[in-house]
């Protein structure tokens, strides 16, 4: 099967510059909706992102300096983490759910698997702020911060400003996550035309649409909504998901539905991140279990063996391996090692 008609678009974020700011385009395939991030308030420029780069390398960010938010977050990994199906913070804690792989922001309406946050630019306040990941508090990180002369100068090349303040940290962070775009995976090389479907990926493609796209919609692969899709209340964690914000009984057991892209780089699965492989996620759908009366979702899917092996076939063509790979998402050595720091 060959999906044709993709070109390139470039959105030209910039509206005014002070100081040296040099503004970037944000660039994405044109069968990507429009961002909802609002790059009018915020515009993506070189040294905002080159900042929030470096903060997010930098264990500087938590209590006892030893956890930064690459360490949930490895770019080897889609920005999420593989060796443990839970966060791992400060004092050798472990956290409360699975930390989910982080690209493509710009086009998320809501963050956190029980959408407890609204907006990218005030995101890092949960992690920095939560006991048993960072564990510390922004002002203490501010204060941090502003000791060091590196800082001053890269947040006064960024805002025009050697005051450091939350709101300038807290953009510089959410500027270097939204510069974290996935679209280069064979999926999006087949919507360009620069490559075909095997037999098996096509078969996969057909089986996906049928089962999986309402809830994981392309070409995000997720609709951005909130779903119970059976999988029961964790008896350790007693996580109730999205009634945990909102208080309504009617969101128990509902978590955001996540991304399909880079799956084989994000595992475990789940908030809970209780299944390992593919193969677990695909036997739980069509399985017959105690929760299915109280999913959001149809369940079960019945499939054959074939037929899951199809689906996996086509889910390992969203994986991007040239994101994974990109030198520029990585730990910025050139900069924050050199220089009085």
């Amino acid at each position: 099967m060959k999906i044709k008609g993709a070109l390139f678009l470039v959105v030209i974020i910039a509206l005014f510059s002070f100081n040296k700011e040099t503004f970037l385009q944000l660039k994405y395939p044109n069968y990507f909706p429009e961002p909802i991030y609002d790059f009018n308030q915020s515009p993506l420029t070189k040294e905002k992102i080159g900042l929030g780069r470096n903060l997010f390398y930098d264990p500087i960010m938590s209590i006892d300096s030893t956890v930064s938010c690459a360490s949930c977050h490895s770019p080897y990994n889609a920005f999420s983490h593989t060796d443990h199906p839970l966060s791992h913070g400060v004092f050798d804690q472990i956290g409360d759910r699975n930390a989910p792989g982080l690209f493509n922001l710009a086009w998320q309406p809501i963050f956190m698997w029980d959408g407890a946050v609204n907006h990218l630019d005030v995101q890092a306040l949960a992690p920095i702020s939560h006991p048993k990941e960072m564990g510390e508090s922004i002002n203490a990180v501010i204060q941090k911060l502003q000791k060091k002369r590196t800082y001053r100068k890269w947040f006064y090349n960024a805002f025009g400003d050697s005051i450091i303040t939350g709101e300038y940290l807290l953009k510089s962070l959410s500027q270097f996550q939204l510069s974290l775009i996935s679209s280069n995976s064979k999926y999006d090389k087949m919507r360009s035309g620069q490559e075909f479907y095997t037999e098996q990926e096509d078969r996969g493609y057909v089986l996906f649409n049928n089962y999986c796209n309402s809830c994981h919609t392309e070409p995000s692969f997720t609709n951005y909504n909130f779903a119970n899709n059976g999988i029961g209340l964790d008896t350790t964690l007693l996580d109730v998901g999205r009634q945990k914000v909102t208080r309504n009984v009617s969101d128990y057991a509902l978590f955001k539905i996540p991304s399909l892209r880079n799956l084989s780089y994000t595992y475990p699965y789940m908030h809970d991140g209780r299944f390992d492989k593919l193969m677990d996620v695909l036997n739980h759908y069509s399985a017959i279990h105690t929760n299915v009366n109280t999913s959001s979702i149809d369940l079960p899917i019945v499939l054959s063996s074939n037929e899951k092996i199809d689906i996996i076939a086509f889910l390992l063509t969203l994986n991007d391996k040239e994101f994974i790979l990109d030198p520029t998402n990585k730990f910025p050595r050139e900069s924050l090692l050199q220089g009085e720091y």
